[in-house]
């Protein structure tokens, strides 16, 4: 038994946020608001960030690798990004891969004027549409999926900007929101089943977009409304805002995953407080599965919300049996495997004289892979925990995204490679459990969940998802065909 049981890494087995957007347009220190907007959002994603501004007269850009704090660290940088509008990106790879020519917001020079992009989400039909394109005469700068976009814009043989981008809009499937910019607009859309989220506010006669409300009140905005499936809304230099809704409108399915843990706890989604409705995933979990124990303990900081929910509800009393080092960077700035496990980035350390002897619940947002799972039950008994139950505050993920999360492979993902009894075998959890998913809806929507047409995007625990998957499947097709050669 390890008496002084190291710091464990537990950030190298959890879904990847997706990306961060934000943009303002008529303020006088747009890309400062801009870069205080990204620092709200840099939860979405760490490894890289950008923004695009406009002076009236020309487009100015700073990328970089690392954190806002560490791209945007002065004055005199963001005096290099002048102008009434600016856009910025935080990043987290998913499709594309590292590197800073994948940096956003990407920009162009296209036949009608510049134009820059930011994109939250994920072009489930990118290298089809890419493969057309090349094969037509394009020519990539980048190998994110984004790019895609800026080339059928280019292409569009539509009129005027705005149509060529819905034009362009039309060809793609999958989830987005964009904050767009050209010499004349600002651009914001959400794809027509409104994935990925995107909310609009205002500073004074300001116009601000962002990918949640926290980035709002940090900058000082005030909260109008969310961006609605599907619509496109343009406000041009003079402040003029229009909706306009060119898709046949759908059943609106939101990443129901906002609620269960990409969104800030301070942010609203989805028309609720995601603090609210992540407690209440944690009273339906001790609704579903409780059990006799002495002490709530989370897992920092994601399943905090949940084990208040659970302990007020089951009545067990709420401690803090794991305390995190915040003076530890987070393990996943650069995701490749050796910066997940390396020693010096684990942070997080049990609190032996709380748990010792102690019936324990751990309540975690999710687990992937299950490695990081089965380390914090063993930290649990090496503190001297007579008993450790594992509690999950959202069902088995046993699906890969495909709509801008970065989830393992699927046969990474220990939900599709076990039963519940297999599974609390390799975390050594004397119980496990799981929310269910209908439990998931009624704790954050009240809602029942629609068998044939379900209200969020839970494709990530159903296997449901809501649009078509070209790439997949062609690439599917041809590792089928593959392995059909070798055979024959």
């Amino acid at each position: 038994m390890n008496l002084t049981h190291p710091f464990l890494d537990l950030d190298g087995d959890k879904l990847r946020e997706e990306c961060g957007v934000f943009g303002v347009i008529g303020n006088p220190e747009a890309a400062a608001v801009t870069a205080l907007g990204l620092h709200a959002l840099q939860h979405r994603g760490q490894e890289a960030c950008g923004i695009v501004s406009w002076d009236g007269h020309e487009f100015f850009a700073r990328r970089g690798l690392g954190h806002v704090a560490q791209v945007f660290s002065d004055q005199v940088m963001l005096s290099e990004l002048p102008g009434h509008m600016a856009s910025g990106h935080v990043r987290y790879s998913t499709t594309g891969g590292q590197g800073l020519r994948n940096v956003q917001p990407l920009h162009a020079d296209l036949a009608r004027g510049g134009f820059s992009i930011a994109h939250n989400g994920n072009i489930s039909n990118a290298m089809h549409l890419r493969q057309e394109l090349v094969e037509k005469g394009a020519i990539f700068q980048s190998s994110s999926d984004t790019e895609v976009i800026i080339h059928l814009v280019a292409t569009s043989r539509y009129p005027t900007l705005l149509d060529r981008f819905v034009d362009a809009l039309r060809m793609v499937e999958g989830a987005y929101s964009l904050i767009c910019m050209t010499p004349k607009r600002m651009i914001a859309c959400r794809d027509p089943l409104g994935i990925r989220p995107l909310v609009m506010g205002r500073i004074g006669d300001a116009v601000v977009f962002a990918s949640e409300t926290v980035a709002l009140d940090v900058v000082g905005a005030t909260f109008e409304r969310e961006i609605e499936p599907g619509e496109i809304v343009e406000v041009r230099q003079d402040g003029r805002v229009t909706s306009h809704r060119p898709f046949t409108p759908q059943g609106a399915r939101p990443c129901i995953f906002e609620h269960v843990y990409f969104s800030r706890p301070d942010s609203l989604f989805a028309g609720r407080s995601v603090y609210e409705a992540r407690k209440a995933i944690g009273a339906q979990l001790a609704i579903e599965s409780p059990v006799e124990a002495d002490l709530v303990v989370p897992v920092p900081d994601s399943g905090v919300p949940a084990a208040i929910g659970y302990s007020q509800q089951s009545g067990v009393p709420f401690e803090l049996g794991i305390i995190r080092s915040h003076y530890v960077g987070r393990t996943f700035i650069q995701p490749s495997d050796g910066a997940r496990h390396s020693g010096v980035k684990r942070k997080h350390n049990a609190n032996r004289a709380l748990v010792e002897g102690k019936r324990i619940v751990l309540i975690d947002d999710s687990i992937v892979r299950g490695t990081t799972s089965m380390k914090i039950v063993e930290m649990m008994r090496d503190a001297g925990a007579s008993e450790v139950h594992f509690r999950v505050a959202s069902p088995p993920t046993a699906h890969s995204c495909f709509y801008g999360v970065d989830t393992p492979e699927r046969s990474k993902l220990l939900a599709a490679r076990m039963e519940l009894e297999p599974m609390r075998e390799f975390i050594k959890a004397d119980s496990l459990a799981f929310v269910s998913i209908e439990g998931l809806y009624r704790a954050v929507g009240g809602i029942e969940r629609s068998a044939t047409a379900p209200q969020f995007c839970d494709a990530c625990f159903s296997g449901d998802y809501p649009t078509s998957l070209t790439d997949l499947a062609q690439r599917t097709q041809r590792e089928s065909q593959l392995s059909f050669d070798k055979v024959a």
